[in-house]
C-alpha cells in the first residue's frame, strides 16, 4: 500500500506530457544502483524514456568538455561545477541527489580488520595480501587513495600489491573471488554485491565524501524532460531509495 501511495504521488508531480521523450543521460556508475530503482519509476509516471551510458568520470568529464552533448549528466559536483564554468552545462535546473563516501570491503566471511583509525587502516593496508581500488587517473575515489596512502606515507608498500580496478570494470570482483584481500570503493558501488562485506568507512580523517547532482547539457535545445527527471531523482520522496543504495542526505 505504501509503494502504491509513492507511486501514485510520483505520477502526481510528474503527469506524462503529450509528447514522450528519449532522454539521454551520461554518469559516473556510484549511482547506478539507485537509478536501477528510480529510472522505471519516472519511465510510468512521464510517458519519457530515460537512456543511460556510464562511464568512469575522469573519461565523462573529458568527454562533456571536448563538446560531446548528451541531455544531462549525472556527476560529483565538483565535477559539474568546473563544466557549469565551462559553458558545456546549466546552473538552471541543477540539482543534488546524495553524498556517498567510501567503504572498504573484504571477501564475503573473511576475517575483517580494524580500520576505524587511520593507524589501524595504515596496518590494514600493509598486512593485506592485496589491494584494489580505482585507478587514480580515472575516478575521484580512486584520485583520492593514491593520496591516502601518500599521506600516511605507505607509497612504495602499496604499489607492490595494488590493483588498480574500477568497480564497474570488476575490481568488486576481484574482492569477491578473493583476487584482492581489501577493496576500497564508494559505498554505493558495493552496498548490493553478492560475495563481498563491507569492513566499514574509511576512518573521518581519511575519507571522501561525494555529493552527486545531475545537471543539463547546454546544447540542450528541449530541457524539459532532463529538468523534470533531476526534480524527480532529488525529490523527497525518493531519499529512502538513495539511501538504500549506498548515499547519505545530500543537505
Amino acid at each position: 500500500m505504501k509503494d502504491t501511495i509513492a507511486w501514485l504521488v510520483v505520477a502526481a508531480l510528474y503527469a506524462a506530457p503529450a509528447v514522450a521523450a528519449d532522454i539521454n543521460v551520461m554518469s559516473g556508475g556510484a549511482p547506478k544502483e539507485a537509478l536501477s530503482v528510480l529510472i522505471p519509476q519516472f519511465e510510468r509516471a512521464t510517458g519519457h524514456h530515460v537512456k543511460m551510458t556510464y562511464v568512469l568520470i575522469s573519461a565523462l568529464r573529458q568527454r562533456i568538455a571536448d563538446g560531446e552533448a548528451p541531455d544531462m549528466v549525472i556527476m560529483p559536483t565538483t565535477a559539474i561545477d568546473g563544466l557549469i564554468k565551462l559553458g558545456r552545462l546549466k546552473q538552471d535546473g541543477y540539482d543534488t541527489f546524495g553524498t556517498v563516501r567510501l567503504v572498504a570491503i573484504a571477501r564475503k566471511g573473511a576475517v575483517r580488520p580494524d580500520i576505524s583509525t587511520p593507524d589501524a587502516f595504515k596496518d590494514a593496508l600493509l598486512k593485506a595480501r592485496s589491494v584494489v581500488y580505482s585507478t587514480p587517473t580515472a575516478t575521484p575515489s580512486g584520485a583520492h587513495m593514491a593520496q591516502v596512502v601518500s599521506r600516511l606515507q605507505i607509497s612504495d608498500a602499496i604499489e607492490k600489491k595494488v590493483h588498480y580496478r574500477p568497480a564497474l570494470e570488476g575490481g568488486v570482483q576481484m574482492v569477491s573471488d578473493g583476487t584482492a584481500e581489501i577493496g576500497i570503493y564508494p559505498a554505493s558501488e558495493v552496498v548490493h554485491v553478492d560475495g563481498v562485506d563491507q569492513i566499514g568507512p574509511l576512518p573521518e580523517s581519511l575519507q571522501l565524501s561525494l555529493v552527486y547532482a545531475g545537471a543539463v547539457t547546454t546544447a540542450n535545445a528541449s530541457a524539459e524532460p532532463a529538468q523534470a527527471f533531476i526534480k524527480f531523482l532529488a525529490s523527497n520522496e525518493n531519499q529512502n531509495v538513495w539511501k538504500d543504495a549506498g548515499f547519505v542526505p545530500a543537505h
